[in-house]
């Protein structure tokens, strides 16, 4: 399977116009952003949790990056609110459920292989206007919170990102709103503009120096 697998390509996804596509476990749905390759692919998704719903306990061969939308995500190293941030490096296992429900951004297959890094953070914890949350020589991941109208710059030539928490943001004459998401390729040169309440976002720019698939 290849989902906007082209990755010279601008792509703008919106939460709103994509449908849940059922997992092989009942309960757990996702809306595909990109995709290389089969049930194991390098991959960036929305996963939505039902109430109660789980998944078989797996190993992370190529690692695991995640970010909890709502509710909670849960497995044996413990319970993640909104607003957690999780890096489960390659060879990682573990078994994930959300009892109550629970919606994640999830990238799979897309770290090094001898990267070993575990990272957990409680963004509700800061109100900086840029908070780091990883970086290693492939990529850079943040949380950048903009006030109205605030302009940001984004210029990696390793290509870059945009997952937007919060608020709306206007970018190559497109509006981005709450759980929308962009991807600029490499060497792209552009501006992020917060609208009228400002706007919260994920970044990563970088990592598109590296694209792989499993296997």
């Amino acid at each position: 399977m290849r989902v906007n697998a082209d990755f010279d390509r601008r792509v703008v996804v919106r939460f709103a116009d994509t449908e849940w596509i059922p997992s092989p476990m009942p309960g757990v749905e996702r809306k595909m952003l990109d995709r290389i390759g089969g049930e194991v692919a390098r991959a960036t998704s929305i996963v939505r949790y039902a109430p109660g719903s789980a998944f078989s306990a797996h190993t992370h061969d190529g690692g695991e990056e995640y970010l909890v939308l709502d509710g909670t995500f849960c497995d044996e190293h413990g319970a993640f609110p909104t607003g957690s941030y999780v890096r489960n490096p390659p060879t990682s296992s573990h078994t994930p459920s959300a009892p109550d429900g629970a919606i994640i951004l999830v990238k799979l297959h897309q770290m090094a292989a001898d990267d070993r890094t575990q990272v957990g953070i409680d963004l509700t914890g800061s109100d900086a206007p840029r908070q780091e949350l990883h970086r290693d020589k492939r990529e850079a991941v943040s949380v950048a919170r903009l006030g109205t109208g605030e302009v940001i710059a984004l210029d990696g030539p390793g290509g870059a990102e945009v997952f937007v928490l919060s608020g709306e943001v206007t970018e190559g004459g497109d509006t981005l709103g709450r759980w929308d998401w962009l991807r600029l390729p490499r060497k792209a040169k552009t501006t992020v503009t917060a609208g009228e309440s400002g706007a919260t976002l994920w970044i990563k720019t970088g990592h598109l120096d590296h694209v792989s698939a499993p296997g």
